[in-house]
């Protein structure tokens, strides 16, 4: 590793963690310089045992031996030219507004997502995101997503990029074990539907989450889903899709599903943002 030492917030070498937007990281330097930035040392080994390529680090000072392992690793796979620019607490806090968690981030570089049949060819449950831009919530559901063993996330044009930031930090870098992908890529058109249609052809049962009338229960899903083969209820393969926060699941998309499913409620409470919804749902489509 380059271990640089910087003294100042306008040093041109750290324009990818100070100048660009989350936009511009990945829109303008797409497709070739594409970035992302990971941020403390967990999430970042993540990344990297998920093969994804360093760029460049910054680090706080204090941090720079406890990251020592990291850095050989790098070296051994990438080479020993990748910088590390090292901050003082102080400057790091003025970039980011806080402390930073555990005094690293990471420059990495994007890359190509698979295709939607890819990255199904062997999923039994999947988790659909329909724009949902909300952060905390795009984490929280790969974070789920990954503990409860989904075998992939599928993300509609609309959805924020679960590479931003603030969703990679709330995944805990989950998001480089769950495989994903965009469904109806960034084509605002494509989706519900030909995506939805695409889902049927590879298999899936698909499932809107969400209050309606015709509402099947949670537990009638499960017990779909661990019915014998041959029942003629039976679900081999489940498409999960979660709505936006807010207005939930459009109309659309409703209408072009095979089921609808609600967790039943108590208490008055009308429904769980989509953080708590798909984590239920998860667990209970184990």
């Amino acid at each position: 590793m380059q271990i640089i030492h910087v003294d100042s917030l306008e040093d041109t070498r750290l324009h990818a963690y100070i100048n660009l937007t989350e936009v511009q990281l990945r829109n303008r330097l797409e497709p070739d310089e594409g970035i992302f930035i990971a941020e403390s040392p967990k999430v970042i080994d993540r990344a990297l045992a998920a093969d994804r390529e360093p760029l460049s680090f910054l680090v706080e000072e204090a941090w720079l031996e406890g990251m020592r392992s990291t850095f050989e690793l790098v070296d051994a796979r990438w080479g020993m030219n990748i910088p590390v620019f090292v901050a003082s607490e102080a400057l790091l806090k003025q970039l980011t507004g806080y402390r930073l968690h555990r005094g690293a981030m990471c420059a990495m570089r994007r890359w190509e997502l698979p295709s939607v049949s890819d990255i199904c060819a062997h999923a039994r449950r999947v988790a659909v995101m329909e724009n949902i831009v909300d952060f905390t919530n795009v984490g929280a559901l790969m974070r789920s997503a990954a503990a409860l063993g989904v075998d992939a996330v599928l993300a509609t044009p609309s959805c924020l990029d679960p590479l931003y930031r603030r969703a990679i930090r709330v995944s805990m870098g989950t998001v480089f074990q769950v495989p994903w992908t965009r469904i109806g890529g960034d084509n605002r058109k494509n989706w519900p539907n030909p995506s939805i249609e695409e889902l049927k052809d590879l298999d899936f049962t698909t499932v809107a989450m969400a209050l309606t009338d015709d509402s099947i229960s949670m537990q009638e899903l499960s017990a779909r889903i661990h019915s014998a083969p041959e029942d003629p209820q039976h679900i081999e393969k489940v498409a999960l899709i979660f709505g936006t926060e807010g207005d939930g699941l459009s109309r659309y998309t409703l209408a072009a599903t095979d089921l609808t499913v609600k967790i039943p409620m108590s208490h008055g409470v009308d429904s769980l943002n989509v953080a708590a919804s798909s984590a239920v749902a998860f667990y209970a489509t184990m």
